[in-house]
């Protein structure tokens, strides 16, 4: 069984091995021990001292086994991004343009310089162990964070993006940056990724503001705009399903989709429901498969994957495993959601 909870300092070692599986393209979690511990610092700050409002708060959670403590998956959100340090894109841009004379008409494709100060929350960091990988991890992975946004939605901007993985092979080669970034940075692809942990200013003084003509870059990098890595598929059909759309910005450095969604909009949170607990069973439950989290200011926020009856009384049912996973008593409260859409009859007969 596994649960999803905030990280801890204790989880730096375990964290370190996980990444080590993750090859290159985790952009966010690098295999740098001292700035994997600045981030679970200021993870903890952020989920110890809020304001009233998205401040660019970050949260780390873990995937952890829970009979073995062993660290599976990662994931993060940050609240609001931008600020003092803004966030870098390029916004696609496609133009219809025809020759009366020739008869020819042509879409034409363009990469144009975007820089936010004042931006949307962010989902990011997902990363599940090799091991691990099936539908239903991932996508609990994945739902877990929407649960704790739901829980405490003013801490959250209203629109919420995804940055997804870009074309990058297991040897940190990007076709893009190849064309693009190495032509005015003179560094590879890896080292870029890197200092932008540090800094990302260097962006901005040396990436041209003018737009950049996709038809006239080399094939291999032309093909990778605003495509994700085979890995990151599932990833991005998963956030699809849950209301999440392409937003027309894709990444600087290997330009992934950016996806975005209006946070009350996506079906996680929309349709997520808080329920007290009215029994708990030893008995086996049959029901879907549900995402269930703790609920309540009082409780720290932890979420695993579990059967749930709603009983006449309106309360929940759940197992004393999930019970116990999640640290719960009766009377408590829960927010539950389902792992999956339903799909309505005449839709799955399409």
């Amino acid at each position: 069984m596994f649960i999803i909870r905030p990280i801890c300092e204790n989880d730096l070692a375990g964290l370190m091995s996980l990444l080590e599986t993750s090859g290159h393209g985790l952009t966010s979690l690098p295999k740098d021990e001292k700035i994997i511990l600045n981030k679970i610092i200021y993870s903890q700050r952020s989920f110890e001292h809020r304001g009233d409002r998205p401040n660019g708060e970050s949260y780390l959670f873990v995937m952890e086994e829970l009979f073995t403590g062993k660290i599976v998956g990662v994931s993060g959100i940050i609240s609001k991004i931008g600020g003092f340090e803004p966030y870098y894109f390029y916004r696609l841009k496609e133009e219809d343009r025809h020759s009366e004379m020739l008869n020819v008409t042509k879409n034409v494709k363009s990469l144009h310089f975007e820089k936010i100060h004042s931006g949307p929350a962010e989902i990011c960091s997902l990363f599940l162990s090799p091991e691990f990988r099936n539908s239903q991890n991932g996508r609990f992975l994945s739902l877990s964070r929407f649960l704790f946004m739901a829980e405490d939605r003013k801490y959250f901007e209203d629109k919420v993006i995804a940055e997804m993985r870009g074309r990058v092979n297991d040897d940190g080669h990007s076709p893009f940056w190849e064309a693009v970034g190495r032509k005015f940075m003179d560094i590879d692809f890896v080292q870029a990724d890197y200092l932008t942990m540090k800094s990302k200013r260097f962006i901005e003084e040396l990436l041209p503001e003018q737009p950049i003509l996709v038809d006239i870059l080399p094939k291999e990098a032309q093909e990778v705009v605003a495509e994700v890595h085979p890995h990151t598929e599932p990833a991005k059909r998963i956030l699809q399903q849950e209301g999440f759309e392409f937003s027309g910005l894709v990444g600087i450095f290997e330009p992934g989709p950016v996806l975005k969604a209006n946070l009350d909009e996506v079906r996680a949170v929309k349709e997520s429901v808080i329920l007290e607990i009215g029994e708990i069973t030893n008995d086996p439950i049959d029901s879907d498969v549900f995402v269930i989290s703790t609920s309540g200011d009082e409780k720290s926020f932890i979420s695993c994957l579990g059967n749930l009856e709603i009983l006449d009384t309106g309360k929940a049912k759940i197992s004393a495993v999930t019970a116990t996973a999640l640290k719960l008593r009766f009377g408590e409260k829960l927010r539950y959601v389902t792992l999956k859409k339903k799909v309505a009859k005449q839709e799955e007969l399409i």
